[in-house]
């Protein structure tokens, strides 16, 4: 289910960029910022088992990732504005941002769990 989410997700990114009325591929910058939301969390996961009192760094990481977030959800509205991609680009971008973004969420929820049970597979 995660996988053909993120697959729907991608396919609003491209269909925002493909499609013969809009035909401008801009807005496929934000797949870096797909590829660096995880980032922050996976990080503070792997170190903050060693000091568990302490969670700035966890505190840091989430700030860090809403940045990040924030940032692929400004960057469709901001090439919107100034004219570069169409207004109907832009939608279809952000609908691609929250449907991947709610996947990342989805994987970090389920599968990230560190008392995870695999018998139930």
């Amino acid at each position: 289910a995660l996988a053909f989410a993120a697959a729907i997700g991608i396919t609003f990114l491209v269909l925002g960029c493909a499609l013969p009325q809009f035909n401008n591929w801009w807005p496929l910058f934000v797949l870096f910022f797909y590829f660096l939301a995880p980032i922050p969390t996976v990080v503070s996961r792997r170190l903050s088992s060693f000091d568990s009192a302490s969670s700035a760094l966890v505190e840091l990481c989430i700030f860090i990732t809403t940045g990040i977030v924030i940032s692929s959800i400004g960057l469709p509205i901001v090439l919107a504005h100034v004219g570069t991609i169409q207004w109907g680009a832009c939608g279809l971008v952000l609908a691609g941002n929250v449907v991947v973004f709610v996947t990342i969420m989805g994987y970090f929820a389920v599968f990230a769990n560190d008392d995870f049970d695999y018998n139930n597979w």
